[in-house]
């Protein structure tokens, strides 16, 4: 690998997957052993040249020799290209860079929803995204759409729930949305989305978690035994997930109970009427 030297990647110790990619940025060689900083430690100087509300947006590569830095798909490809100039080379092709930049906007400005971390001691740069309402509803209406296709495929292996439609396990993944708003109404509209998105994301969990089920059954039958045990398991360890989620946002512990009061109406719905 190639190694872009006298260049520092700012990024969010809080988050794992900032961690996750900046390191292995280190451990491949493509920075040198100090090519990666915490952006709540930028000195006075490097705020002289840093945008720092768009550092906090999108992950800041900074030149040292020159005061430059790049910002989000640019720094990454960067990096990459320095090691791999074809891979920056086709990600700096119009088209591509658009929907690059997207994508990492999509990701970067939902990372807090999608694993959210308690609040540390308060310092005086934090690396927190500005709330975008856009990118978290498409967020939101992402996991509804991936929620509802796992529900459907997984409702066809589950015993006695009746034959399913898209149309019944959509109202299912956004209706949970409406019935937990309305426990949440006296509260301001950030604190709403952002918990919808947290929301939103445990449903996702789950999907990961019943995906190795559905895998599975394409090789072999699984006995209806398995399948439930599968199941409620799920059930179990997204629940728990729901409860830490609302722990870190300070919210009403009983958003844990009306969520597992709205599945319960949810199944008897669907066990005695057709959706």
């Amino acid at each position: 690998m190639k190694t872009l030297q006298n260049q520092t990647i700012l990024y969010d110790e809080d988050c794992p997957l900032c961690q996750a990619y900046t390191s292995a940025f280190i451990k491949t060689g493509m920075l040198d052993e100090n090519g990666r900083k915490p952006y709540n430690q930028i000195c006075e100087k490097e705020a002289e040249f840093i945008n720092i509300e768009k550092a906090a947006n999108e992950i800041a590569l900074v030149d040292h020799s020159n005061k430059t830095v790049l910002y989000g798909i640019d720094s990454l490809l960067k990096i990459i290209g320095t090691s791999f100039p074809i891979i920056e080379k086709i990600g700096k092709i119009p088209p591509v860079n658009y929907l690059l930049k997207k994508l990492y906007s999509f990701i970067s400005y939902n990372r807090k929803v999608i694993i959210p971390n308690s609040k540390k001691v308060e310092t005086k740069l934090k690396c927190e995204p500005t709330f975008n309402l856009k990118y978290r509803i498409l967020y939101i209406l992402f996991s509804i759409c991936i929620t509802t296709i796992v529900l459907f495929k997984c409702s066809a292996i589950l015993p006695y729930i009746p034959k399913s439609n898209y149309t019944r396990e959509l109202a299912m993944a956004s209706g949970q949305i409406v019935f937990q708003y309305c426990f949440l109404f006296n509260k301001d509209l950030k604190t709403i989305i952002n918990y919808l998105g947290n929301l939103m994301t445990v449903s996702l969990y789950g999907c990961l978690l019943l995906t190795p089920l559905l895998v599975i059954n394409q090789f072999t039958d699984i006995t209806a035994r398995v399948a439930l045990a599968w199941f409620f398991v799920t059930v179990l360890l997204i629940f728990l997930e729901h409860i830490r989620r609302i722990e870190i946002l300070k919210l009403p512990k009983y958003l844990s109970f009306t969520w597992v009061l709205y599945h319960i109406i949810a199944l008897y719905l669907i066990l005695n009427f057709t959706l």
